[in-house]
């Protein structure tokens, strides 16, 4: 058997990471392990077109994170991390060449949205305002573990309105936009960020997840990483490590080891056991961890059969480009000067049309794809004059039950995936980036099932370790036995996206499960903060 670590960490992605670097810091002895041969999980960085261009490979895009105050607490800048934020945040473009988007400043935002409602301008200061005034709480919330249902909706009955923001909480995007915004083309600008999470405009819950992926945008930013996303994992690494920390990749836990209801070792694929002094923290999606980590004969039938009933949700699949130069947009010059575009037509049709032919199976006949200027964004990636775009495809089918459109024949992923692409860069080109295709020089694609392969907790290519519907969030992530980062065994701890707030880049559930182990271990987890 290997020495004994305080805590081994499974999983070196984002919240893996965060959670073992406070461990770190609070003067335990850390051992973080990871199957991928780099650090970073769904936070990697790659040269997958061409050398010298470099691709966030999963996460791109730094919103929620502005809610969180590890980059600050464990000052990841000392360890190369920086933020670009450009101005627009997002830009959405209509098929006859208008458009609209978030800017740098309420005012400019509502400049936008004015060209088709002036009514939809003033509702979205009044709500951007009302974000701002509740910004203290929303923070709070997701800064530390989730409470009970029953605190929680004793909460939302006693305080003015309460009852009110429990009706939102339950809405659909589709829903609270009829409600509060004339012009469709508001609608879609606000609404299609719910699509990001794999969530159609009629699910409920979307309207939430809409509502503050804007406005935590507007406020603070949609967010590149300096140099590529992997330089978030490398900064939390160098901290765990500055610590006397460890991380060990290319590393696949096979078995966490529990005795008398007590995690003692895991035990790796190569059959090497390391003993663990204090507690094991994983970052692997819910269902990794208890059917497979720990196992049924440790977590009990009860537990096991309802993390089997625990919803992924639906796949997606990204496609990489490299240009021999920027962009043309229909819409103008705006859009090539966004962080993300979103292209769709001015209703909510379109997009639930998307989900309705996925949730059947089928490949989409006018796939929904947010673009990325990663290069034009941050030209630190890229060859001078030259440009990178990453496409991330969402809702797409994992298990190919047939083609929407009754073109494509394959019904693997192998088989369907160059014409599927083909399909998405006419409709592009047809709409939105009209030579897009004489400019790509080389392209990758990543469909569900590479996600999936080259990230285990990627369960059938989702990206979220768990659906974002209403009824798997707060408590209820990912199941109540499990919700609170606390597994069925005194001293084994979630620590990823399976936990409150969920999926994202945010560092929180790392940051709030560390909390959670601190108040366990009898560790203040202020002042270990302030001892720096």
């Amino acid at each position: 058997m290997s020495g004994t670590y305080d805590a081994v960490v499974i999983g070196a992605g984002h919240n893996g990471l965060t959670c073992a670097a406070y461990l770190a810091k609070a003067g335990l002895s850390v051992l973080v392990l990871d199957t991928y041969d780099r650090v970073g999980g769904m936070c990697t960085s790659e040269e997958l077109t061409l050398p010298h261009y470099q691709s966030d490979v999963h996460a791109i895009g730094y919103q929620f994170a502005n809610l969180s105050s590890t980059p600050e607490e464990l000052k990841l800048a000392d360890h190369g991390f920086e933020l670009i934020r450009s101005n627009p945040n997002i830009v959405h473009v209509f098929p006859d060449g208008t458009s609209n988007g978030l800017f740098a400043t309420s005012d400019e935002t509502c400049e936008s949205i004015g060209k088709f409602s002036n009514r939809d301008a003033q509702t979205w200061r009044t709500i951007f305002e009302g974000y701002l005034a509740q910004k203290e709480a929303i923070t709070a919330s997701v800064n530390r573990p989730p409470i009970s249902l029953g605190d929680q909706m004793a909460g939302l009955c006693s305080a003015p309105g309460g009852l009110d923001l429990y009706r939102f909480q339950l809405q659909s995007v589709r829903a609270w936009a009829d409600e509060v915004f004339e012009a469709p083309q508001t609608k879609v600008l606000i609404g299609t960020w719910a699509a990001h999470a794999c969530v159609a405009p009629d699910d409920g819950g979307g309207a939430s997840l809409a509502y503050l992926f804007n406005t935590v945008i507007q406020d603070g930013g949609n967010n590149l990483v300096k140099g590529g996303m992997h330089n978030l994992p490398r900064a939390l690494a160098a901290v765990i490590e500055a610590h006397g920390g460890r991380v060990r990749t290319s590393t696949r836990v096979k078995k966490i080891r529990v005795v008398n209801g007590t995690a003692v070792a895991v035990r790796l694929d190569s059959g090497e056991e390391i003993e663990v002094g204090r507690l094991v923290a994983s970052s692997a999606d819910p269902r990794h961890l208890a059917l497979d980590l720990l196992g049924e004969d440790v977590i009990g039938g009860d537990v096991a059969a309802k993390i089997r009933r625990y919803e992924y949700g639906l796949a997606a699949m990204s496609l990489f480009l490299a240009l021999d130069r920027p962009v043309q947009y229909t819409a103008g010059d705006m859009p090539a000067r966004s962080p993300a575009v979103h292209c769709t037509p001015a209703n909510f049709e379109y997009l639930g049309q998307v989900f309705l032919e996925v949730r059947s199976g089928l490949l989409p006949s006018e796939p929904f794809c947010a673009l990325w200027n990663e290069g034009s964004i941050d030209p630190s990636r890229i060859p001078p004059g030259k440009e990178l775009l990453k496409l991330f495809i969402a809702p797409v089918p994992y298990k190919i039950k047939g083609d929407a459109a009754g073109v494509i024949s394959g019904t693997t992923w192998n088989e369907a995936r160059e014409p599927f692409v083909d399909r998405l860069i006419a409709r592009l080109e047809r709409d939105y980036v009209p030579d897009l295709r004489q400019r790509i020089v080389a392209q990758a694609i990543q469909t569900p099932v590479d996600f999936e392969r080259l990230v285990p907790s990627c369960y059938q290519g989702t990206v979220s370790h768990g659906s974002m519907d209403s009824y798997q969030m707060g408590a209820m992530r990912p199941i109540p036995e499990l919700s609170g980062y606390k597994a069925p065994v005194s001293n084994v701890y979630l620590c990823g996206a399976g936990s409150h707030p969920g999926g994202g880049i945010s560092m929180l559930p790392g940051r709030n499960s560390a909390q959670v182990i601190f108040r366990d271990l009898g560790i203040d987890f202020a002042e270990t903060l302030a001892a720096s």
